[in-house]
């Protein structure tokens, strides 16, 4: 008996064990804690980290008066750590003289902030390991490594630590600057004897920049451009420029889209604007931004037939422009040589570069473009999202907004400002107002018209059509390319090598993966009956293979009809509906075994619209016109043109063995003269 007792003793200590083990390996990859003594110069500064711990673009701080003024936080990239209502935290009191000890706890799935020891925050949070990476750094002053102007604490720093488990209250309060403690810290900063060094040895590479001193056994940060960036390794700028080439993977997910253009990594296309675009030397050449190590960078692609992409080492980031690289276009210039212009963020400037060689790889150093007045004064303007465009001998320039502003020059070094862009008989009746966000611009001209390809923040894509005239822009006419969210969003367009208008934008707010697509290549055409003509590209017939079709097929009222040979969610589907007479008709694609349960593609009658997904957008069929839809399939991201007059977009979830397609047709009968189906190719099958 008592042997059996030993024994049952024995397995519960080694099942605890155990148990104890599986959870010290769990929290050793989420756990730690940050902390930091802190004198801030100012209670009114926003933005700043007293400590921030970094991989790429992941990163957790100890950031002051960011989301709320006056107040402390975790920050974390995209807030995705950070603790979204703040209304409970005391604002802080503290003059320029007094230390403050700041710790945040990560716990599990749980943040704790501590001030002085007392709880100051506590919230639920999925956290995440950044302490087993090779590659990591630790920030001072800057919320993060790439964080622009503005966004760095002002004061200084007594003491400063990493520790790998999470720190108890009482453990905070028995901390001492400068003292060593019972727990040993994963790095430590005591800032004494004139040195930045880590004394763990675990960052010895220390970057002291923008006015970051050591002085009386402080760090010391009195600008808004102060910071130290401590690292494991040399990182960029530290010697010469290393350049980092984006990648997919050996094996992608199995989410991730097949012939979408889409940012592989390093760093989130967040945001993933596509940016400068242009035909050069016999190829196209795409830009779109993404999170670099070093802030916000524009990604380079290449491609001979605007389908499949060959990335370029980035070479546009903030340690060879000097800010972070925000929306803008390309163009060229008189003289033959392609140029961009973008938003300098952190700079307060859009700014123009040039390029130094045929690959579009090397460039100028940035020019801010700073225009005049008649009184030779500064143009007072908002410095936002800008375009640029070559009209006769003169170059234009839009710097985007609510009411954007127009500027000129001859020679891209002296500009006029011309103040507002919009034509002060801007029509009532358009369906906008003037003061309408109009970001991500680019102006072109399309059949006879000039079309202004925009976003507003809050409603996605959307363009203008008027004439520019008198260096006024007078729309007469508006449409949206976006609709039910901002999904489809920051346009960007080029002039193919046989004239085609060509556009991309970004897909934003859907559940598709990663987080950087581009929609596929749109042509736009603006014929005489100056309706907008919205095709798909062209060239993606070349992806098609392994055609299937049914002819003949009719639907009656409130059924649906399974397609036999045609399944997949890497498909191209063309449906030819006949003039139709039911009120509701169209097909289920990405359906389980039962024709359930898909993303819907109908045509509205009595709503005059067409639906994708979760998305409505204007559309009506003339007097006895068929229905043409062309539905492009790509894993659980659906995309449809309608009669080349709308395009919609939408995606369901991603379930690898929902296959099937299914016509319907409510309120009807409805006659379906053809289906053709195509499997469609990866555009990444030989990288």
């Amino acid at each position: 008996m008592q042997e059996m007792i030993m024994k049952k003793m024995m397995t519960g200590l080694l099942i605890a064990s155990a148990l104890l083990v599986l959870r010290s390996a769990v929290a050793a990859g989420t756990d730690k804690t940050l902390v930091s003594w802190v004198c801030l110069a100012n209670t009114t500064q926003q933005g700043g980290s007293a400590l921030t711990i970094q991989r790429d673009d992941q990163f957790d701080g100890i950031v002051f008066g960011e989301r709320a003024p006056g107040k402390w936080m975790a920050g974390s990239d995209f807030f995705r750590r950070t603790q979204n209502q703040q209304d409970a935290c005391a604002p802080e009191q503290a003059d320029a003289k007094t230390l403050v000890q700041m710790a945040v706890v990560y716990q599990g799935n749980q943040v704790i902030i501590y001030r002085n020891g007392e709880t100051y925050a506590s919230y639920e949070a999925s956290n995440i390991d950044l302490l087993s990476a090779q590659d990591n750094m630790a920030v001072f002053g800057l919320r993060h490594e790439g964080a622009g102007t503005g966004q760095t604490l002002q004061g200084s720093i007594e003491d400063a630590r990493i520790y790998d488990q999470a720190l108890t209250a009482a453990e905070t309060r028995r901390l001492e600057p400068n003292q060593e403690s019972e727990l040993k810290p994963y790095a430590w900063w005591p800032f004494e004897k004139g040195k930045e060094t880590d004394r763990m040895g675990r960052f010895p590479v220390n970057n002291l920049d923008g006015g970051a001193k050591i002085e009386d056994g402080r760090l010391v940060l009195p600008t808004a451009t102060a910071a130290l960036i401590a690292a494991a390794k040399k990182t960029v700028g530290d010697s010469a420029v290393e350049f980092e080439t984006p990648a997919l993977p050996a094996n992608p997910p199995n989410d991730w889209l097949t012939y979408h253009l889409l940012h592989p990594g390093p760093g989130g296309a967040m945001p993933g604007d596509p940016n400068c675009a242009f035909y050069w030397q016999g190829l196209y050449h795409l830009h779109y931004i993404y999170n670099h190590r070093k802030g916000f960078a524009f990604a380079h692609v290449s491609s001979k037939d605007l389908v499949h992409w060959t990335w370029h080492p980035t070479t546009l980031f903030p340690k060879t422009t000097g800010h972070g690289m925000f929306s803008g276009t390309g163009f060229i210039t008189k003289e033959g040589q392609p140029a961009i212009i973008y938003h300098g963020q952190g700079s307060g400037r859009n700014q123009l570069a040039f390029a130094l060689d045929d690959k579009l790889e090397q460039w100028t150093k940035p020019v801010p473009i700073i225009p005049k007045d008649a009184s030779g004064q500064e143009g007072k303007f908002n410095n936002w999202d800008p375009d640029c465009w070559l009209n006769g001998d003169t170059y234009y320039a839009i710097s985007g907004g609510g009411n954007p502003s127009l500027m000129k020059s001859s020679d891209l070094k002296d500009w006029k400002f011309l103040g507002p862009l919009l034509s002060d008989d801007y029509p009532a009746n358009i369906g906008l107002p003037k003061g309408e966000d109009i970001s991500c611009a680019n102006m072109f001209k399309l059949g006879n018209k000039w079309m202004l390809l925009c976003i507003s923040h809050g409603l996605g894509c959307r363009y203008y059509l008027g004439d520019f005239k008198d260096e006024k822009y007078l729309p007469d006419f508006q449409a949206m390319m976006s609709w039910n969210g901002n999904h489809y969003f920051a346009p960007e367009s080029v002039l193919t090598k046989d004239g085609r208008r060509v556009m991309w934008a970004w897909l934003l707010n859907l559940p598709v993966a990663p987080c950087g697509v581009q929609s596929l290549p749109r042509e736009l055409e603006l014929p005489a009956d100056g309706v907008l003509r919205i095709r798909p590209l062209r060239e993606l017939e070349g992806l098609r293979y392994d055609r299937q079709q049914e002819k003949g097929v009719a639907v009656k009222s409130d059924t649906m009809h399974r397609l036999k040979e045609i399944s997949g969610n890497a498909l191209e589907l063309e449906v030819v509906f006949k003039s139709p007479t039911a009120k509701e008709f169209g097909l289920d694609v990405l359906c389980d075994k039962n024709g359930e349960n898909g993303v819907r593609v109908a045509f509205l009658a009595d709503s005059k619209k067409l639906q994708v997904g979760t998305v409505q957008a204007p559309f009506d069929l003339k007097q006895g016109e068929d229905l043409t839809l062309r539905v492009f399939i790509d894993k659980n991201l659906v995309e449809v043109f309608a009669n080349e007059r709308q395009a919609a977009v939408s995606a369901g979830k991603y379930v690898p063995e929902n296959l099937a397609v299914t016509l319907f047709s409510k309120g009807g009968d409805a006659t379906v003269k053809q289906v053709k189906g195509w499997k469609m190719k990866s555009i990444y099958a030989d990288q």
